[in-house]
């Protein structure tokens, strides 16, 4: 396996990862706005209940922000311990009869 083959793997999948990443943020912030808005929606109707709206808003909004990180979890394994790369040096070796 040439070092042009390991530089384009490790090309693409630092390109997947960005658009994965960026994906997760998108996603973290849409789900943030809807939640704000609900509980903006929340308060407008029933004003008294605005304590409990903002535990649950803020609970909520905690478990929404561990998509991302688990996210940012998966993305480092993929640029740390690249599995494309492993398995297409598997692969040539195999084809080599190695």
């Amino acid at each position: 396996m040439s070092p042009a083959d390991i530089a384009m793997i490790s090309a693409y999948t630092a390109i997947g990862v960005g658009i994965i990443l960026a994906a997760a943020g998108l996603g973290s912030a849409l789900g943030w706005g809807l939640i704000c808005s609900k509980y903006m929606e929340g308060i407008a109707r029933q004003p008294e209940m605005r304590p409990q709206l903002l535990g649950q808003m803020l609970f909520t909004g905690g478990l929404m922000e561990a998509f991302p990180m688990i996210v940012l979890g998966i993305s480092m394994w993929f640029i740390f311990a690249n599995p494309f790369l492993g398995a297409a040096q598997a692969s040539v070796a195999a084809a080599m009869g190695g």
